[in-house]
């Protein structure tokens, strides 16, 4: 028996969510910041700046959880230095570390990595990190049950569906991934960790079509505005559909990409560079006047050094004498 794509995609159940024009105009603000972003070549920001929102986003998702440590400690921790901090946080934050550094190994529409990357973050924390809860459970705030998530065991068929809608529905993914955001946090599939899992995966989905997401920190805007995102998350809860949930994540990625715009001073080096083309040109052949050709603010003679910096590094091979010169990834 042939089964078709077109009986696959119609085969799961679409979230409740409303399109609205105030939706469509977020989506468009955000893809014009990214087509900025695109142009000015930071849609893979400089090294150091990567580094730096990597640790926000640690730091701010799991200072949502309650975890204490600093962007100076988590630091201190990226170096191998010793704190003073209650070992709980500290092995949270190793955890997330060890999650982040492998984020281009996960694939976001499985749910066999979804597990692995919970196992992970999780581990040494709770008993059953990477494995789906069993049970009821019901999200508590205060003395007050403010959500009761479906039972443990229609976790994996919720998810599996949730997957399938992100998988072949044809709305943006920016929405989708705000949609998988509040679904995820909605169906609760683990005893804990839901939240920072909820928050890891939209950035999965969002770096697998726009590479800026790898070190946006989104995390940070929400942990500034976290009133307004437990608001949204119950507001969505009430009304039976995630509009106001979807609305708010459009607006705190919006932030986050204009924050990175406006940032001053902010300057390719060498390895941004060469970092940079590898994914332009891939492994075909190239020219040094093709490099020139995509940073057009550099000289001739930074381009030189550049290319030939990175051969002796190893990252590039040389055929060819000057002019003549070709050069093709490791």
């Amino acid at each position: 028996m042939i089964v078709s794509y077109d009986t696959i995609a119609m085969s799961y159940i679409k979230p409740p969510y409303h399109i609205t024009s105030e939706i469509l105009n977020l989506i468009a603000k955000i893809s014009e910041k990214i087509g900025e972003l695109n142009a000015i070549q930071l849609n893979r920001p400089p090294a150091e700046l990567r580094k730096s929102n990597r640790i926000k986003t640690i730091q701010s998702s799991l200072s949502i959880e309650g975890n204490t440590l600093t962007e100076e400690q988590i630091t201190a921790l990226l170096n191998n230095k010793r704190i003073l901090a209650p070992e709980k946080d500290i092995i949270e934050v190793k955890n997330a570390i060890e999650v982040y550094d492998m984020l281009n190994a996960f694939k976001p529409l499985k749910l066999k990595s979804l597990l692995d990357a919970h196992k992970i973050l999780m581990k040494g924390l709770i008993p059953n990190a990477g494995k789906f809860r069993s049970g009821n459970v019901g999200i508590v705030k205060g003395s007050k049950v403010t959500h009761v998530a479906p039972h443990g065991n229609m976790v994996t068929g919720l998810l599996n569906n949730l997957l399938d809608y992100v998988k072949y529905d044809g709305d943006p993914i920016l929405i989708k991934s705000c949609v998988f955001h509040y679904e995820f946090e909605f169906i609760h599939p683990f005893n804990d960790g839901n939240g920072r899992m909820g928050r890891l995966w939209q950035t999965l989905l969002l770096m697998n079509k726009y590479l800026v997401f790898e070190y946006l920190p989104v995390e940070s805007i929400i942990k500034t505005e976290q009133n307004k995102y437990y608001e949204a998350l119950n507001k969505s809860d009430s009304l039976g559909h995630c509009t106001p949930f979807i609305v708010f994540m459009l607006e705190s990625i919006f932030k986050s990409l204009n924050s990175l715009y406006q940032l001053p001073n902010v300057s390719l080096q060498e390895e941004d560079r060469i970092s940079i083309f590898k994914e332009v040109i891939g492994n075909k052949p190239f020219s040094r006047k093709d490099y020139l050709q995509h940073f057009k603010s550099i000289s001739s003679a930074t381009a030189s050094r550049d290319l030939k910096s990175a051969t002796e590094k190893g990252f590039l091979n040389k055929s060819g004498e000057k002019r003549l010169s070709s050069y093709n990834y490791n």
